[in-house]
């Protein structure tokens, strides 16, 4: 008997507005901001589009899109390092975000 796997890779998976809206969603680690937590999470999870809309969401929510990690950095802040986070720094600067 042979065990098939549960899930299949889905590459290019869309995020509806509902599903997109659940990554508002969650509690942080022990020691971690629960708002920088959510914006890494998403920043981690999905495609440029589809983040520009959970950051509206968020900033919606009343959430803090300068909230910082345990070292004290942003989410762009963190992702300036990052080579492929251009559309996302655009993203956090058109919503407001600081260094």
């Amino acid at each position: 008997m042979s065990l098939k796997k549960d899930k299949q890779k889905v590459l290019g998976e869309v995020f509806d507005e509902e599903r997109i809206a659940g990554f508002l969603v969650g509690e942080a680690p022990k020691n971690t901001n629960r708002d920088f937590h959510l914006l890494e999470r998403a920043y981690r999870s999905m495609k440029a589009e589809s983040f520009a809309t959970f950051v509206q969401l968020f900033l919606a929510e009343g959430h803090d899109l300068n909230s910082m990690d345990p070292d004290g950095k942003t989410l762009l802040t963190r992702i300036s390092e990052h080579r492929q986070s251009s559309e996302y720094i655009e993203i956090l600067k058109a919503a407001g975000a600081k260094h």
